[in-house]
């Protein structure tokens, strides 16, 4: 490959929750002595960004003067450009898009637009655990609808149960995650059209989180929300961002992309209201360097490495780990494993599986967070021998430890 994948690049004291702040907060405990820690929890990658990120940065930082600015039409081009070759989108324009300081503050702007405080909102569940929180810190009750596994071991979205919470509790706000996250579903064209058919039946706006669009894995395609019809570019609110992709989340910087006029406007008016939504000047630099042609490859190359680390996971956990069980994942560099069975088998709890794992040094994600009750989020995103030697530990010391 063009782009190293195989590094193990050292992040200590380098800024970075995932490996600086186990013990804290929602991270996993630090592993007891003897162990490293392999970062597996937050959903940021162990892989060097794609070089024209930091030129692109430095270029800027030489010039002395980092004082009020406006956005460059390169940087609207940059998104329109990444955009349609990438995710076949039409008639994209630069009044179309907005700045956003993240995903979840758009989350929270157009909430505070299309739903009032207190108010229903439809979720899937398993859910973002940034989702429950913007919500539920802001005063908005969640519904969930949860997501089923068929009988090839796919997660499917309820469309009756949907439409039942909908009409039930008079529903007019929904967030729909796309690709999935915990569960890593690509959702397929028919199955957007029937959910925002539902959705427009019951005139309900929807906020549709796509900032793992770049990240499907071998064999799947993303497709826009607001790609499947006239009615869906309307009602939908589309929230993307570089950060996810090119692991550059403590740059901060995301954008919406709102077709419909009435909409935009009060969603941009929302956004300007505390003065804080405003543009770093090298995070707006990053973005341009992510989306030049050396990004593409980087992508590219990216997501055959993702493949490779899901499918050996998927493969040892499903050979080695008797009574735990997962989908595979079709997006997205998270596993969402279930050890309700191994659990109930071995008479352990979940806390102790979760624990287990982190003495070790594999430093995984509650899972209940996310709505799953036995469940442990995985993040496979770093160099696929720090993959094998998580499964490696997992094995001797938590699911077949003698």
């Amino acid at each position: 490959m063009k782009y190293d994948f195989t590094s193990i690049i050292d992040r200590h004291d380098r800024d970075a929750l995932a490996v600086d702040n186990l013990g804290a907060g929602m991270a996993p405990n630090p592993p007891k002595p003897g162990f490293d820690s392999i970062p597996m929890w937050i959903a940021d990658m162990n892989f060097a960004t794609v070089p024209t990120v930091p030129e692109a940065m430095i270029e800027r930082a030489k010039h002395p003067l980092y004082g009020y600015f406006a956005p460059r039409k390169e940087y609207y081009r940059s998104i329109i450009d990444w955009q349609t070759k990438r995710n076949g989108v039409a008639g994209l324009e630069a009044k179309h898009i907005g700045y956003e300081n993240g995903v979840l503050g758009g989350v929270a702007s157009a909430l505070n637009v299309i739903c009032s405080r207190g108010g229903n909102v439809l979720l899937h569940s398993p859910t973002y655990i940034g989702f429950t929180n913007t919500l539920n810190n802001n005063g908005w009750h969640i519904v969930h609808s949860p997501l089923y596994r068929d009988a090839q071991g796919v997660w499917r979205m309820d469309y009756a149960d949907m439409e039942k919470k909908i009409a039930e509790n008079k529903i007019h706000a929904a967030i729909f995650c796309s690709p999935h996250n915990p569960c890593g579903r690509v959702w397929e064209r028919e199955e957007i059209e029937k959910a925002m058919e539902i959705y427009r039946k019951h005139d309900v706006f929807v906020i549709s989180d796509e900032i793992w669009s770049d990240l499907t894995l071998d064999g799947y395609k993303h497709i826009p929300t607001q790609s499947v019809g006239d009615d869906a570019r309307n009602r939908t609110v589309a929230l993307y961002a570089p950060s996810k992709t090119f692991n550059l989340a403590g740059l901060i910087g995301s954008y919406h992309i709102i077709y419909n006029d009435w909409l935009r406007e009060r969603i941009e008016k929302e956004s300007s209201l505390s003065h804080y939504n405003s543009m770093n000047v090298l995070s707006m630099h990053a973005l341009i360097g992510a989306y030049k042609p050396e990004g593409y490859e980087w992508v590219d190359e990216l997501r055959q490495v993702l493949t490779g680390n899901v499918n050996y996971a998927y493969d040892y956990i499903k050979e080695h780990f008797d009574g735990v069980d997962l989908a595979k994942p079709q997006g997205t560099y998270m596993l969402f494993i279930d050890c309700e069975q191994w659990c109930k088998k071995h008479g352990k709890t979940i806390d102790e599986v979760h624990r287990a794992g982190s003495d070790v040094g594999v430093s995984w994600q509650d899972g209940r967070m996310f709505n799953g009750p036995y469940s442990i989020r995985v993040n496979l995103a770093l160099p696929l021998s720090r993959v094998k030697e998580a499964m490696a530990r997992l094995d001797k010391y938590v699911f077949n430890a003698r």
